[in-house]
C-alpha cells in the first residue's frame, strides 16, 4: 500500500474510532464532556483545570465552561490543597457514581466488539495502539 493509500487509510480508522468519544449511549446521564472531565479526576485523581485541559488538548476558554457546567451540575468540586498551585478539581460522590454508570454503558460496548474479534486480535490492537501512541507522543 502506498503511503497516500496507508495515511488516509489511518485517519479513516481514527475518525471511526473518535466517534466512541463522542457517541451517545443509550441510558447515559453525562453528556460528552462531563464525562471526559470526569473521566480525568476518577481515573488520574484531583488536578487543576489547567491539567484537565492539558489532557485533554482543549482551550481554556472551553474547559472553563466546561469545568462550571460540572461545578453547576455538583458533580465536581474545588478545594485548596497545600503544596499545590492553584485550586484542585475533585469528582463528588454523584460524579463518581455517574461516571462509573456511564462507563460501564461504554465499556459494555467496547467489549462486545473486543468478543467478535477474539482475544489474540484484541491483545494485538492493545499492543498496536500503545506503540503507535507511544510513537506519536516522540514526535
Amino acid at each position: 500500500m502506498a503511503e497516500e493509500d496507508l495515511l488516509r487509510a489511518i485517519g479513516n480508522e481514527l475518525l471511526r474510532v473518535s466517534r466512541l468519544r463522542a457517541a451517545s449511549y443509550p441510558g447515559s446521564v453525562l453528556d460528552n464532556s462531563a464525562f471526559r472531565i470526569l473521566w480525568r479526576l476518577v481515573e488520574r485523581g484531583p488536578s487543576t483545570q489547567r491539567e484537565i485541559a492539558d489532557d485533554l488538548q482543549l482551550d481554556r476558554s472551553t474547559i472553563t465552561r466546561q469545568v462550571a457546567a460540572a461545578l453547576e451540575r455538583g458533580l465536581v468540586e474545588r478545594y485548596d490543597a497545600s503544596g499545590r498551585g492553584g485550586r484542585l478539581l475533585r469528582p463528588t460522590a454523584a460524579g463518581e457514581e455517574a461516571y462509573l454508570h456511564d462507563g460501564r454503558l461504554r465499556a459494555d460496548r467496547l467489549s462486545n466488539a473486543l468478543d467478535a474479534i477474539g482475544p489474540e486480535r484484541a491483545q494485538g490492537l492493545v499492543d498496536g495502539l500503545r506503540s503507535f501512541n507511544d510513537a506519536l507522543d516522540r514526535t
